[in-house]
């Protein structure tokens, strides 16, 4: 006991209790609570019950149906003739834990920390991390008076308490009554509390509760050793972290956002017009911060929170570093369009809030009348409005690959793709053609063996006369390529009398690879091929020819 009081007392003037503070909103009845909202026109007492082991249970009831003296895990029988009149449903869990995670979201506006407690139930407590965040409400005990206050006049029943641990204010949130903890009073107050609300398993309250310790305070300076041995680490580690000896620490829903800009309406408003004109003046707020600090940032999120408990979320992105509030604005304006027949305001949007993250330095240019240095970064800003309203594979470029295999030597990926230090070209001097055609086709070539060049070529059934003709440019399989197959096998011989079939996508790739000679030729009318041949001529076996790209 004197060791923990010791414990107790250093962590208090060490200031690790008063440092962090946290408020836990408690809804008990939340499944009715919000089933009474989508269905307005319930009446009585409400129950809701699921198939436990074949049998029909309450899994969930309402203020009214706990008064007249129901409880969950009771049989429906049973509750149906206590009381006649309940009004019955099945509960839906997956469908009450979305909704619970999107009304945890709506609380951000109140702290960006918000995250669901599931040591009791998948739903039903919230807490937040409200450190340094009171004073926007006028302190904590207006802060919490107003959350309390809001969800009661929206038909829940809640309660919660603000202290400096989690598990000190779930304990106060559901076993006392709504209140704000100091530091220096939470021993006391939580000596008083059952042993339940130290977040147990029924096996450990009830072996507790066999020994004659009912409170918190009577389990608290018993030796530690005994009662490890006899109900787990588990114990222990919630008495600390309810005390404050062992942090512990919360996942919020949402990724913090250390740079936001956020303003609150004194009547909601309802208007895409309204939302944009708000943007671009939040815009400017962050810009101001980012340009203050030396940063940009890539990813912008607009947070809107209605009324009606919801949270509606656009996110953008910009393929460059920018601070820039018009182009911010035009991003999300060419978002909204993709959005227009989704958009829902409901009952109206109290709180717009405006984030930025992937956030890097980004210093400050100066650019003259005539400078081109702003040609790229407008090109860019076009990329990402164009993949704002298209989406973000629709607009894509090309990026090269280190990559001697003319088909490996390029690829499409979304404009939005980071790319700080693409890869150079192997070899940047050489001749390639414009157009590279999906796959190899295979051409029959008159030419010279084994190494001539090409006098002719009948390419999809139409003869051409090669004029002009260079190369060859011998390119060798990638042998640091594991397990890539590289060789073109030659489609199956047609039978005797048979003519040969058109087949121009019958190529396959083998590992034993081997080389390529390129040659670049061009007809009389002027058209200009590049046809390679595969591997080496062979008197018994014909070298194979293909048409691989063609120039401009």
């Amino acid at each position: 006991m004197d060791l923990q009081h010791s414990l107790l007392g250093s962590a208090m003037q060490t200031g690790s209790l008063a440092c962090r503070r946290f408020l836990v909103l408690f809804l008990p009845h939340w499944p009715t609570d919000c089933l009474k909202r989508r269905e307005p026109g319930l009446i009585g007492p409400l129950v809701l019950y699921e198939r436990i082991k074949g049998g029909l249970r309450l899994a969930a009831i309402d203020a009214d149906a706990a008064r007249a003296g129901l409880s969950v895990g009771q049989n429906l029988a049973d509750a149906r003739a206590m009381v006649p009149d309940i009004t019955v449903r099945e509960i839906d869990r997956p469908l009450l834990e979305a909704v619970f995670a999107d009304f945890a979201d709506w609380h951000s506006n109140a702290s960006p920390l918000v995250s669901v407690l599931t040591d009791a139930a998948a739903f039903g407590d919230l807490v937040l991390d409200i450190t340094g965040v009171a004073h926007l409400f006028g302190g904590e005990r207006a802060m919490l008076r107003l959350l309390l206050t809001r969800l009661r006049e929206l038909g829940y029943t809640v309660s919660g308490a603000i202290a400096p641990t989690i598990g000190a204010a779930w304990a106060v949130s559901h076993f006392a009554r709504s209140q704000v903890v100091e530091a220096a009073d939470l021993v006391p107050i939580l000596d008083t509390l059952p042993v339940s609300a130290l977040r147990l398993t029924p096996a450990q309250i009830a072996g507790l509760t066999q020994m004659g310790l009912k409170t918190i305070g009577q389990v608290r300076p018993r030796d530690r050793k005994p009662l490890q041995a006899r109900f787990g680490l588990s114990l222990l580690t919630r008495l600390d972290q309810a005390f404050g000896l062992v942090e512990e620490r919360m996942t919020p829903r949402l990724p913090p956002a250390e740079r936001y800009a956020e303003r609150r309406f004194a009547d909601p408003i309802g208007l895409m017009d309204d939302v944009l004109m708000t943007t671009h003046d939040l815009a400017i707020q962050l810009g101001i911060r980012l340009e203050a600090e030396g940063l940009g940032g890539q990813a912008f999120h607009l947070f809107l929170y209605r009324v009606d408990h919801k949270v509606m979320t656009l996110s953008v992105n910009s393929a460059r570093l920018s601070r820039d509030p018009d182009h911010i604005t035009k991003l999300f304006s060419n978002r909204s369009e993709r959005l227009s027949g989704e958009y829902d305001a409901g009952f109206g949007i109290d709180m717009i809030r405006l984030a930025v993250s992937s956030v890097s330095e980004l210093d400050a240019v100066q650019l003259g009348a005539f400078s081109h240095q702003g040609v790229a970064e407008d090109l860019d800003q076009l990329n990402d409005r164009m993949s704002s309203r298209l989406g973000t594979l629709a607009v894509l470029r090309t990026q090269l690959v280190a990559s001697h295999i003319p088909e490996r030597a390029a690829r499409l990926v979304p404009a939005l793709a980071a790319s700080p230090n693409p890869p150079d070209p192997l070899r940047p001097n050489l001749t390639r053609p414009l157009r590279l055609l999906p796959m190899p086709e295979m051409v029959a070539i008159n030419a010279e063996v084994p190494d001539g060049l090409p006098a002719s070529m009948i390419w999809r059934r139409q003869s051409y006369k090669i004029e002009k003709a260079s190369g060859p440019e011998r390119l060798g399989a990638e042998w640091w390529r594991s397990g890539q197959r590289l060789q073109l096998v030659p489609p199956k011989k047609p039978e005797k009398g048979e003519e040969p079939p058109y087949i121009p996508n019958l190529v396959l790739f083998d590992p034993e690879a081997s080389t390529r000679d390129y040659y670049v030729v061009e007809d009389a009318q002027g058209h200009r091929f590049w046809i390679y041949r595969h591997g080496e001529h062979q008197p018994d076996e014909p070298a194979i020819w293909y048409l691989h790209g063609i120039f401009a």
